[in-house]
């Protein structure tokens, strides 16, 4: 498959900002009358709304770097071999997608706008590549926190499942910056589905799949009071998904549990919160999904997201 064959129109959104730095003349009083109007202009500026046109495209090399960066979101500081897991991503090209903006404008100053990398999605077959370094080292991380959240059988079941070649796990990876919307979502799971009904009828690699596991961004609120007016039981936390369609895969997931990151630095990718949002603890959600339930997955998501 050529590296832009596959080139589709995703839909509209808001472009990310720049994690630029604080300038340094910050808190230095303006010289004459010009200051309040600049700063003025400079808050009319910040709150400024653009308007994107998105594309998929099929993950090549230049895309690298890009998708590097969205997994450390994910990943923030766990041991897990980055460098090598992206590779393995982009080896398999007959699956996945990025994202990428679809008309970059002429007069960009800068050449990494055209290959800027918004989202991507893919499959990695944990079974096949069982013995990769980053493989490994995910399954480890996931059975760590595993045996930390759940019972001694729970964490014993995902052990058996995630080391049984004769039903193969893959894990299900679906990345993208916060200000792309959700209903990117949908042609992109749409396209990669497509993908992996390919792969298993031509004998390609990753794609048969008993179930597939994903590591969701997930928040809860911080510091509230959990208990009832009544002083009864405590009230169950609200868990919201960074990626609002994963939603529905929580539901059909036949073993579930969260983890804390609340000590790991999270990327300002997965969410910078103002000063009037509510303070937020970050949790990292793992899911195990059954692949006989992608179908109603696919359905409600083209219920809830389609434009």
């Amino acid at each position: 498959m050529a590296s832009l064959a596959k080139k589709r129109a995703l839909g509209t959104g808001e472009k990310p900002e720049e994690d630029h730095e604080e300038s340094s003349d910050e808190g230095i009083e303006g010289v004459g009358d010009s200051g309040d109007d600049d700063s003025e202009d400079s808050d009319e500026e910040i709150n400024e709304e653009i308007t994107v046109d998105f594309e998929a495209h099929t993950i090549s090399d230049s895309d690298s770097n890009g998708i590097k960066k969205l997994l450390k979101q994910l990943f923030l500081k766990a041991n897990i071999n980055l460098s090598q897991l992206t590779d393995l991503i982009i080896q398999q090209n007959h699956i996945g997608s990025v994202i990428r903006q679809a008309d970059v404008p002429e007069d960009s100053d800068n050449d990494d706008d055209i290959d800027e990398v918004f989202g991507f999605i893919s499959l990695l077959n944990l079974t096949e590549r069982k013995g990769s370094e980053c493989v490994e080292q995910i399954k480890e991380l996931v059975l760590e926190h595993c045996e930390k959240c759940c019972p001694k059988n729970i964490a014993e079941q995902l052990d058996k499942i995630l080391n049984d070649t004769t039903k193969p796990v893959g894990l299900l990876l679906s990345e993208r910056f916060i200000n792309v919307p959700p209903q990117i979502a949908l042609p992109l799971h749409k396209q990669l589905q497509e993908e992996i009904a390919e792969a298993q009828r031509t004998n390609k690699p990753t794609g048969k799949c008993h179930f597939y596991i994903m590591i969701s961004k997930t928040f809860k609120e911080a510091g509230k009071n959990n208990s009832t007016l009544t002083g009864g039981a405590p009230k169950k936390e609200k868990l919201m998904f960074t990626n609002a369609e994963e939603e529905f895969f929580h539901e059909h997931a036949v073993l579930k549990f969260n983890y804390s990151v609340q000590d790991e630095s999270d990327s300002c990718l997965a969410g910078r919160w103002s000063f009037d949002d509510v303070p937020m603890k970050p949790f990292r959600t793992v899911m195990l999904i059954p692949a006989k339930s992608i179908s109603p997955i696919m359905e409600k998501l083209r219920e809830y997201l389609s434009i």
